[in-house]
This record gives C-alpha cells, sequence and structure tokens, in this order.
C-alpha cells in the first residue's frame, strides 16, 4: 500500500474546482445571489449576502439601499465620462469626400463616444432620427476600449497611428464582465445621444436576445420610461437552421424610443397593391373605386334610433339581424341613399352595404410591429446586397439590407423637411444608401452623419471598416443616381477624421520655462493647415459642419465668411501693423455687403499679429463697424 502525497498544488486545484462547482449549484438554484466584484482590480463572481439573508428569512436585512433600475460595476463612471469633454477635432479630409462643396452629409472615421461629445454644441436638438446596429454581446471581442482618462489617445493608439499597439476589449462569456463591459461601452454613448435628438426626434436600437432585456433598462432611463414606444420584430431569417441547441433565431429586436412620445408620431405606411386591389367600381360612380362595407354593428353599441326598418329602392325591407343594428339613424341611412353611398347588390335586392371611397379612406397604413422579411429584407439580402456593390471580398458577416432601414426612415422621418439621421455605428455604411435611396423614391431632403471606427480588418483590399464605409458610400450614390438620371438629390458626404486637437495643450518643462514660454509663441500644431484649424472653431462656435461657406482675399489675407457672416475668420500666419486697418475695414465691408443681420465673431491666430499694435488696432476697427465679438487662436 502506498500513500498518495499530498501537492500543495492539488489542494489548492480542488479547492477552487470545489468553489467553483458550489458557485455553479448556487447560481442554478439561486441566480439572484450572484454579483460582480471587483478585487485589486479583477472582476470576479461573489455572493450577494443581503440576497442570501433575505432568502433565509434573516430579518437584519434592510432596504435602504434598494431600488428600481440596472446597476453594474462602472456605470458611475460610464456616467462621467459621457459629461467629459473631448480633447480631440475632426480634421476635413477633402479627398475622401464626394461633393464637398454641395453636399449635407457627413461621414466622420473614429471613435463614436469622442465624436458624439465633438457634435453637442453643433448639433444638439437637431437630429431627427437615430438608427443604430451597436455590436452585439455575443461572448466574443468588441474594439471599444474606453479609456477614461485620454481617449483620444487610446484611439490613436488602437488605430495604429501612434506607437503602442492595437488594443481589444477581452469580453468572452466565461468573464465576470460579460454584460458589464458592453454596458459601460453603450450608456455613455446613448445618453450623448439623447441630446443631439430633437424634441420630436425618435432613436430605434437594433439588439438581439443577448442584452434587449438591459438594453431596455438603460434606455428607459435615459429616455425616460413613458418614452417607450415599442419593440419591433425584425424577421431576419426565412428559413431555420438545424445546426442548434436549442430553437433556430429567426428575429431580432429593434428597441424604439421617442425623445418625447407626446410630440413623435409614427407615419403611415404606403398601401399596398393588394390593398387597394379590394376596391372596385361597380356601378361607374364618379367618386371612383369603392368597397361594400357592413351597414349594421352591434346592438349593444347602438341607440333606439337605430332599430328600425329600411326599405330598398325596389321595395325590399330589410331589418338589422338579431343583435345587431344599423350603423346609422333612418334620416342618415336615407341621405347616403339619396348621394348614391348605399349598395344593395348588382340585383338590387341584397342586404344594404355602406360604399367606401378608396379616395376617402386614410392614404396610409399603421406600422404594424412585427416586421416580415417579405417587406423588409433579411440578412441574406443584405449580404447580397454588399456582393453586389463589392465584388471583391468585405468583412460583414450580417450587415442589414437596406430595405430594413428605408422602412425606418419611412416611419420616422419626411420628405418635406431636411430631417437629419444619425448613424454612429456606421459600419458597411447601409444607413447611408438608405437615405440616398429614400430621398430618391419621395424627392426628400434628408441627410445623415454617419460615424465609423477605423477597426482593422482583415480583408487586403481595405485597411480598416471606415475605408469600407466610405467605399459604399461612393459606390451606392453612383448606383442610386444611376437608377434614376432624373434625381437631382444629393448623394455626396463630406468626410472628416477624429484627432487631437489643432490647438496646443499648455505642457511646460518645470526644469526649462523660458524654453516652454518661446515653444508656446505659436499655438496651433504643427503641420496642421488652415482649414483643419477652421472646421474646430465651427465645432468649438457650434456651427454645423456643412455651412455655407465663402473666402475673399481682403487686404493680401485669405478671409472666410460661414453662415452669411455669423463667423469671419482669417487664419492667415502673419497680420502686421500696416495690414491691420485695411484688413479690418474689407471684412466689415463685406459683412456689410452680405446682409448679415446677427451678430458676427471674427477669429484670428493669436501669433500672426507682428506686435500688440497691430492686435489692438485691428480689434479696434472691428469694432466700430459692429463686429464686437473678437477671437484670437
Amino acid at each position: 500500500m502506498t500513500i498518495q502525497k499530498i501537492e500543495a498544488h492539488s489542494s489548492e486545484a480542488q479547492s477552487a474546482n470545489l468553489v467553483a462547482d458550489n458557485i455553479e449549484k448556487l447560481k442554478a438554484l439561486f441566480p439572484e445571489l450572484l454579483t460582480e466584484t471587483v478585487v485589486n482590480g479583477q472582476t470576479t463572481a461573489a455572493l450577494n449576502m443581503d440576497v442570501l439573508k433575505a432568502l433565509v428569512g434573516d430579518a437584519t436585512v434592510t432596504d435602504s439601499d434598494e431600488k428600481y433600475g440596472l446597476n453594474w460595476h462602472g456605470k458611475r463612471k460610464a456616467r462621467q465620462i459621457a459629461l467629459t469633454p473631448s480633447t480631440g477635432t475632426l480634421r476635413p479630409a477633402k479627398d475622401e469626400s464626394v461633393d464637398w462643396d454641395t453636399t449635407q452629409n457627413l461621414m466622420i472615421e473614429g471613435d463614436n463616444l469622442e465624436v458624439l461629445k465633438l457634435l453637442q454644441k453643433s448639433y444638439a436638438g437637431k437630429v431627427k432620427l437615430i438608427y443604430i446596429d451597436p455590436p452585439y454581446n455575443t461572448g466574443k471581442d468588441f474594439v471599444y476600449p474606453d479609456n477614461f482618462q485620454d481617449n483620444i489617445k487610446n484611439y490613436l493608439e488602437l488605430t495604429g497611428q501612434t506607437e503602442g499597439g492595437s488594443k481589444i476589449t477581452t469580453n468572452t462569456e466565461a468573464s465576470g464582465r460579460f454584460h458589464t463591459d458592453w454596458l459601460n461601452m453603450i450608456y455613455p454613448r446613448l445618453k450623448l445621444a439623447k441630446s443631439l435628438l430633437r424634441k420630436d426626434g425618435v432613436i430605434f436600437i437594433s439588439i438581439d436576445d443577448g442584452e434587449v432585456s438591459n438594453l431596455r433598462k438603460i434606455c428607459d432611463e435615459i429616455f425616460g420610461e413613458e418614452n417607450f414606444v415599442s419593440t419591433l420584430i425584425w424577421e431576419k431569417r426565412y428559413s431555420p437552421q438545424n445546426a442548434v441547441q436549442w430553437f433556430s433565431e429567426s428575429h431580432d429586436f429593434i428597441l424604439v424610443y421617442a425623445a418625447n412620445k407626446e410630440l413623435w408620431k409614427p407615419n403611415l405606411l404606403e398601401r399596398s397593391d393588394e390593398m387597394n386591389a379590394r376596391y372596385r367600381n361597380l356601378d361607374n360612380d364618379p367618386r371612383g373605386d369603392w368597397k361594400p362595407a357592413d351597414a349594421t354593428e352591434q346592438a349593444g353599441h347602438g341607440t333606439p334610433a337605430q332599430f328600425y326598418e329600411f326599405t330598398s329602392p325596389s321595395g325590399k325591407t330589410f331589418s338589422p339581424p338579431n343583435g345587431r343594428c344599423w350603423v346609422y339613424t333612418k334620416p342618415r341611412m336615407e341621405e347616403m341613399l339619396a348621394d348614391n353611398r348605399i349598395w344593395f347588390g348588382a340585383s338590387g335586392d341584397n342586404a344594404p352595404a355602406i360604399k367606401r371611397f378608396l379616395t376617402e379612406v386614410k392614404q396610409g397604413v399603421a406600422c404594424q410591429t412585427i416586421w416580415k422579411y417579405e417587406d423588409v429584407g433579411h440578412n441574406q439580402e443584405g449580404k447580397k446586397e454588399i456582393k453586389e456593390i463589392f465584388p471583391e471580398a468585405v468583412p460583414f458577416d450580417t450587415p442589414k439590407p437596406t430595405r430594413l432601414i428605408e422602412r425606418i426612415l419611412k416611419v420616422g422621418t419626411t420628405d418635406a423637411s431636411n430631417d437629419l439621421v444619425l448613424d454612429f455605428f456606421g459600419g458597411s455604411g447601409t444607413t447611408a444608401q438608405a437615405v440616398y435611396s429614400v430621398n430618391k423614391m419621395d424627392n426628400g431632403k434628408r441627410k445623415f452623419i454617419l460615424v465609423q471606427l477605423p477597426e482593422e480588418t482583415a480583408d487586403n483590399n481595405y485597411s480598416n471598416i471606415a475605408e469600407v464605409t466610405k467605399e459604399r458610400l461612393r459606390r451606392s450614390g453612383k448606383i442610386v443616381k444611376g437608377s434614376d438620371p432624373l434625381f437631382t438629390g444629393d448623394i455626396g458626404f463630406r468626410c472628416f477624421k477624429l484627432d487631437t486637437s489643432n490647438i496646443r495643450a499648455w505642457k511646460p518643462n518645470v526644469n526649462d520655462l523660458k524654453t516652454s514660454l518661446f515653444d508656446n509663441l505659436e499655438h496651433i500644431e504643427p503641420e496642421r493647415s488652415n482649414d483643419d484649424v477652421l472646421y474646430e472653431v465651427l465645432l468649438k462656435l457650434g456651427l454645423d459642419l456643412c455651412v455655407p461657406m465663402e473666402a475673399q482675399q481682403i487686404a493680401g489675407k485669405t478671409v472666410h465668411s460661414i453662415g452669411g457672416g455669423a463667423l469671419m475668420t482669417c487664419l492667415d500666419a502673419h497680420i502686421g501693423v500696416a495690414d491691420a486697418e485695411g484688413l479690418a475695414l474689407g471684412m466689415a465691408q463685406w459683412r456689410e455687403a452680405q446682409g448679415t443681420a446677427t451678430e458676427t465673431t471674427a477669429v484670428f491666430r493669436d501669433s500672426a499679429f507682428e506686435n500688440d499694435v497691430a492686435k489692438s488696432n485691428l480689434a479696434a476697427i472691428l469694432e466700430q463697424h459692429g463686429i464686437k465679438h473678437v477671437r484670437s487662436l
């Protein structure tokens, strides 16, 4: 007989297994017992002792910390990060754009958390409809690792624009942070998105079973439970999958929340040919097609005046069936008979029916909550569209079909106004193509803002997903235009890219302050163009990135007038004493020629002025001519 030696590592392993087994048993019996806890920076599963005490009837448990809602580790920080201003900016990329000078559409390459922050001043309360298809929480890694300390630096490292390598958030089902990571990702983005919605705006969010319950609670908190509109069911597959363990999933969800449910109402959908085919003109009525409708209703809904005998033109009398009454009183029925609105059949002896004219019914139907794939497409259709646009391979497994987004646009926007549509998980660009397409259908003026992270892709044709997005916008615009050469709508986009601010931050060397002071005489980062600086000024002052803009040469300097003179800028590198008067007078004359009714802000480079005399002279002359807000960078 041999005695087995107990090794240190074996006992640890056994203990670990026993603990894991016990936790799994408790989880099976009482899933509400398990929570997440952070110890030394590691998130692990732990027991909620208050819940355990409550389950065994311990009276020492109080409800002082109980409240209705969804809580997770990091929620407070996620809320705070939505309130933290961005240190970045958006740099124009004209060479990657289409119809830069005329388009009202935006395609922004960057981390959507930072982009949403940067859009706050310019687009707060201006977005009519938001549609997003965020990464589903499938247990796979997703690339939205927000670094609350310096998200711009983190973003540049992630996308390979600076040294440091890529970082990916690990999000496996074995991780104690499986739901936490996803919630921390989506919460601040939705918080920022809400402030961009118009008062009569609406948001549609695609999601699957994995996080739909949590997403619903988050949206109740952010948008208000009272503004929940509906959970739509989209039939994403047309055939069952047999290689599944439980059920073959055929649908996804689309959560719909209004900014204010009292102000937003969905549009009616177009009547189908099948619906209209039910109307015919059997008696050549000059009012057009009609269909017969029951002339009776349940007796419990009627009054004594609705019970009577009714005589047809042929002399035949009719009474309502048992338990029914006529829908109208006798005088009203006789008026309708005189107006040829009662039908007695081709023979004239049938029971009376009410003629319902097609021209008098609602020219549309209410949108139902189940969206069938025959009407809005399915995943395979989305794949087919991608393959038709990109004969080369592209890295999208489950792109949404364009018809699905077209339905959302038809329900949530109108052709009569310049409704702004936002999608900050732009993906392959389906939303933009849908905007092009719906505008072509009804000659609408909808415009879009798309945001997409330049996430690396294994596809050899494109370095990152944002490149795919931009290319789809270019190709789909041509497809829409080619399908209707008479269409004159906007099929372009302005491209911007997230980057660090053009304006230098003050970072002195405490050991050499003199050198630091001289190094910071120029406040603009080197290798940044005047256009880079100009668009950062627009963002800081809250102006639209597609606002009308003109340029003139005044006193040998390039001057821009933005928004009809609301903003005037001169970002030339040198303004001497001799230049100040001519420049200021020229700007004032141009402002007057434009008939600018609003107050004007003028912006210059601080380092451009030859000295304080040049700066003070220019500011004084501008003020004398009504330009009182003068700023320098």
